[in-house]
């Protein structure tokens, strides 16, 4: 009896022994946790607007993970880690929500609701003790109970890759979108340059066609005046006969023909031509009468 009791007194100092050793660890992980947390929110001081916000949520998320795994390894009860793990939860959701701020649309609605979907995947893990089971084959055919941890981690990894994934697809559409508008408008501005261009030569032919068809006109009209001018000049001559010379001007160049009875009438009919303005030469092949 006296051995019994000494070996069960033992077992108890034992166990009170390290009882006190496990609280003594988890103490100084708790203080370590609290330190670095403080750490990192003075860090994150020094950001502005929603980076500060975000920064320090991810400093709580720190915290709360460090705390849960002081509770995990030295006060592993079903109660302690269900509260751990449920304060590491609201951490992780929050930290979620926080970046879903910088997003807009769309995009911050799907944000939103894998954060929400997150967070409901963590509350079903902890239900219960906090140590809700999952069955894991162990290789030689029995079932063994599986670290609902471990599932709520893998959980809110593969919620966060599938944020990831989906900012960086709306990050490509996006990129996709602009360089798409860009292009059109690109084109839609090198369309309007060239019809600028055509139009420009088009109206500057124009331009130069009326101003050749003026001028042919002009030239004409001057030609048409220069010839009149000869004739009535030779009309109120009196050395000169209109009737026996006749006149024609092409370009400015007065061209004088007919038979006349003297010299002196086709020298004079020349002198006229010459004098009249816009003749720029006179060609005469009068004859004179024998």
């Amino acid at each position: 009896m006296k051995k019994a009791a000494f070996i069960t007194l033992a077992l108890v100092s034992a166990f009170a022994t390290a009882q006190t050793a496990n609280n003594s660890a988890y103490k100084a992980a708790h203080d370590k946790a609290e330190a670095n947390y403080k750490a990192a929110k003075e860090r994150c001081e020094k950001l502005k607007d929603n980076a500060q916000d975000v920064c320090e949520e991810e400093a709580k998320v720190a915290q709360a993970q460090a705390e849960r795994d002081a509770v995990a390894k030295h006060k592993n009860t079903g109660n302690e880690l269900q509260r751990a793990d449920r304060k590491l939860a609201e951490a992780k959701f929050e930290l979620a929500q926080e970046k879903c701020d910088d997003l807009s649309g769309d995009a911050k609605d799907s944000c939103q609701a894998q954060a929400r979907s997150m967070k409901a995947n963590m509350a079903t893990t902890t239900a219960g003790d906090g140590r809700t089971a999952v069955l894991v084959d162990n290789g030689t055919g029995a079932a063994v109970a599986g670290s609902a941890a471990d599932v709520r981690d893998r959980t809110a990894a593969a919620a966060d890759r599938a944020g990831d994934r989906t900012a960086a697809a709306l990050d490509r559409a996006g990129d996709r979108t602009a360089a798409a508008t860009a292009n059109a408008r690109e084109k839609a501005s090198d369309v309007a340059a060239n019809a600028k261009e055509k139009t420009s030569d088009m109206a500057a032919n124009a331009k130069e066609k009326t101003a050749d068809a003026t001028g042919t006109a002009k030239a004409a009209m001057s030609d048409t005046m220069i010839t009149a001018k000869v004739k009535a000049d030779m009309a109120a001559d009196k050395t000169v006969k209109a009737m026996d010379v006749h006149v024609e001007t092409q370009k400015g160049v007065v061209m004088l023909s007919g038979f006349v009875p003297s010299k002196a009438e086709a020298e004079r009919a020349v002198e006229l031509a010459k004098g009249v303005q816009g003749v720029t030469d006179v060609k005469s092949s009068i004859q004179v009468k024998k």
